[in-house]
Formats: structure tokens, sequence, C-alpha cells
């Protein structure tokens, strides 16, 4: 689901405690340390140039932040691209990387009210990724390693899904203000604020005293993991 309003918030809480600690002008801010220039031009080259960028930064001067920034991203999300990539597999996608690795990422495609990631829904989870390796296997042949990045990479509801050697080889990412693997964590699946995450987050925040300090605000890291494709195979 879209992201809310109050998702945006978060994302202009964080842009102005990175410029009042780091000395970061605000409009920089935003560009490096926020979802925003991804979620507006749906690229990831993060040209301050863009002019979809510069329509955005010139609309935010003498009006509400947040209301422009929400406006804004509406009216641009009306008439986007799908952000999915890759071939699709229920709730599984993935993705060629430059350097031939496999890059594994997660939506929730359920319809109903159904936890994507709960009991119930196990089985035709991993049936899923059954039917995306048999995919790799006959149109990625040459795809010997899986790479994944998430926040969701924390929580044993997804992280059952994968093999131990997966699961062993992962580490904390840095930097991913950028990206829904980072800013995922503070949606649910109706694209709401979920308050918990948030409040730890804000609390977090309002106390940090230097950059260092408000990275750590976020309640989960992306961990990053990657391992051999064969290892996936008796899974599923």
């Amino acid at each position: 689901m879209p992201p809310s309003s109050g998702f945006f918030d978060l994302n202009l809480r964080f842009a102005r405690k990175v410029a009042e600690v780091s000395g970061i002008p605000f409009e920089g801010a935003l560009l490096q340390h926020t979802h925003c220039y991804v979620r507006f031009t749906n690229l990831r080259d993060f040209a301050q140039d863009n002019p979809v960028w510069q329509a955005y930064l010139a609309g935010l001067r003498d009006v509400d932040p947040l209301e422009w920034t929400y406006t804004f991203y509406v009216e641009q999300d009306a008439h986007a691209p799908s952000r999915l990539r890759g071939p699709q597999f229920g709730c599984f996608s993935y993705s060629r990387l430059a350097d031939g690795r496999m890059r594994l990422h997660f939506h929730n495609a359920e319809r109903g009210d159904e936890h994507p990631l709960g009991d119930d829904r196990l089985a035709q989870r991993r049936a899923e990724l059954a039917a995306l390796f048999a995919h790799v296997r006959e149109h990625a042949p040459d795809a010997t390693r899986v790479a994944g990045g998430s926040w969701l990479y924390n929580l044993e509801a997804y992280r059952r899904l994968f093999p131990p050697a997966f699961l062993a080889s992962a580490r904390p990412g840095e930097g991913d203000f950028q990206f829904m693997t980072l800013w995922g964590q503070f949606l649910d699946r109706h694209g709401e604020v979920r308050p918990g995450p948030a409040a730890q987050f804000l609390e977090r925040l309002e106390r940090a005293k230097t950059l260092a300090e408000a990275a750590e605000s976020f309640p989960l890291k992306v961990l990053y993991l990657e391992a051999k494709v064969e290892g996936f195979q008796p899974c599923y």
C-alpha cells in the first residue's frame, strides 16, 4: 500500500535533525538522508538537478513542509511506473546485479488482511520461493550467488524462510537512509505508520546530538546477506 503522510513526517523530522547536528543544509539532508528522492522520481541516481526533485524543492519554500511533501508525492505517484523489480512470484521477486548475483526482494502481495509473514502463510511463502528458484535455474543459470538486504532479516517470521548458511552471513549495513530497505520498518501492510517503532525512533532522535546518534535512532538496522545459490535448492 502507498505510504501515508505520517511516513513522510518521519522522513522530514530525520532530515531536520541531520541538518541540525551535521551542518548539512536541509535540502541536502532531504536528498541524502530520506527516501523522498527515490519515492518521487523512481530513480536511484540522486541527481541534485533532476527536474522532479527541483520542482519539489521549489514548492517546499514558504509552505507547510509536510503538507507540500505529501501532496507532491500523491501527484507523482498517480503516474509513476510500477516499483516492483524483476520476475514476480507472489510476495517475492528478484533482480540481477551488475556482478551477476541475484538480489531478492519482498513486498506484501496479499489481497486481504492476512499477514504475509503469518504462520498460516508460511507454506505459501515457501512455495513462492520454490517457484522463484525454479525460474532462476531455467532463466538465470549463471547466477551463482544470492544477495539480500532489508530490515526484515531481523524478524524471525521472515528469517525462517531462508537456509542457515544465508542467515549466518548477515552483517549490518550503513548509510541506507535513502531506501525502503531501512524506512519500511515503520509501515504496516496498509501503508500506515506503526506507532511503536515510530515512537521509539522519535524518542531516540530527539536525544541525538551527532549524526552517528541520529543514525542509531532507527529501531532496526538493515542486514545484508549473501550465499551460494545451491544452498537454497534443498530448502524449497
